[in-house]
């Protein structure tokens, strides 16, 4: 099997049109997995000549996540695939381990680094490269300081462990941090990543995404089993048929369940993320993580269920700032699903955003990963 071969079996069956840019992609996807599967034995590891991966950009909607799914599922090797908010998220959770280590605690460490001291980089990418030598980043886009001014280093490490890197975004390599701090000093970065990593465009003309979610309405008023069916609908359509996974987001040191997931779009219910003690955090990396969310059996809000309203307010404002695309069912339309008790005058403005996030000019618009919680609670010095 090659992401070619899957890639056309997707056409046969109906689930895609053919399209030579995505065609393309799928046989420059198929050369790296050639690569890894023909390495020299230990051709993965040190001292052997490094595996070139690929970066691949375009457009919102042209298919890079799901021949990014094709090609995850065939590795010949340990991968992982993760979306970069979410994996320098956890970059930044490993360094403070590390820091926060004592001398013995660090000579103990599996991933101790000879005379790296309390420099965390050497260390982590030693920890990260012993989980996967295949890394699949989604969305690969650099927004924040702290994670610029790191990546230099710490892909010179990962790349030293014989990692190789797969990664889509919707820019350039030239055109990531752009007007970013200091920015000057993430130049060497880039550079890297362009020596590791083929650069392709994938130039489609045609927005796949856009097209699904104007196809169908985004606001269903229908319950039970008529209403999970519309969303089992959406979101086959939605994920161009790509295999679902479950998985779990990290939000502090706690796992937030992902019950469905692929492409790029996550599947919850109404219970799932309001009616359980989630937060702005939960919701956050909610939005950096999934560019669309199905949400199935929004009820509606009564007085005694104030504290389902402010977290379905929080979960709203959160997705719409990210410029997540919300596909949902529901017991009424959005001026009527809080008619009255505490917060419902104020819910007229979640119910405007719930318009908004329904217009042809939102749902094209580019999902905006926002900055991780712990930095947005920074206190101000």
């Amino acid at each position: 099997m090659s992401v070619e071969t899957a890639y056309q079996a997707r056409i046969e069956s109906g689930q895609l049109s053919p399209d030579p840019a995505q065609l393309e992609a799928a046989k420059r996807l198929d050369s790296v997995l050639h690569r890894i599967a023909t390495a020299r034995p230990g051709g993965l590891f040190r001292k052997e000549p490094h595996i070139r991966g690929l970066y691949m950009w375009g457009g919102v909607g042209r298919g890079k996540s799901m021949l990014m799914d094709l090609f995850h599922d065939l590795s010949p090797v340990p991968s992982k695939r993760v979306h970069f908010h979410e994996f320098m998220g956890r970059v930044h959770d490993e360094m403070n381990a590390w820091r926060d280590m004592d001398d013995s605690e660090r000579r103990r460490a599996a991933h101790r680094v000879k005379s790296a001291g309390n420099d965390p980089i050497p260390p982590v990418a030693k920890l990260i490269a012993s989980e996967a030598k295949l890394l699949c980043f989604d969305e690969f886009q650099v927004t924040q300081i702290a994670d610029a001014m790191i990546l230099g280093r710490l892909f010179e490490n990962l790349f030293e462990h014989r990692v190789v890197v797969v990664a889509t975004s919707n820019r350039h390599p030239d055109d990531l941090y752009k007007d970013g701090l200091n920015r000057q000093l993430f130049l060497p970065f880039i550079e890297i990543l362009k020596e590791q990593c083929e650069v392709f465009e994938l130039a489609s003309e045609r927005d796949y995404r856009l097209e699904r979610l104007t196809e169908a309405p985004v606001w269903h008023v229908l319950q039970g089993a008529e209403g999970e069916a519309r969303l089992d609908t959406a979101f086959d359509r939605l994920t161009l048929g790509a295999h679902a996974n479950q998985c779990f987001l990290s939000v502090k040191g706690r796992k937030l369940l992902v019950p469905k997931e692929a492409a790029g779009v996550a599947r919850f219910t109404f219970a799932e993320l309001c009616e359980k003690p989630l937060g702005p955090r939960d919701y956050l990396a909610i939005a950096a993580n999934f560019h669309t969310v199905l949400l199935g059996g929004v009820p509606v809000l009564t007085p005694d269920k104030r504290n389902e309203a402010a977290r379905f307010v929080a979960l709203i404002d959160a997705l719409y700032e990210a410029r997540v695309k919300l596909v949902a069912t529901a017991a009424a339309e959005p001026d009527d699903l809080y008619p009255s008790g505490d917060g419902s005058f104020e819910f007229q403005r979640t119910a405007s955003r719930l318009h908004e996030m329904r217009s042809e000019e939102y749902l094209a618009l580019e999902h905006r990963v926002p900055p991780r919680a712990e930095e947005l609670e920074r206190p101000a010095k």
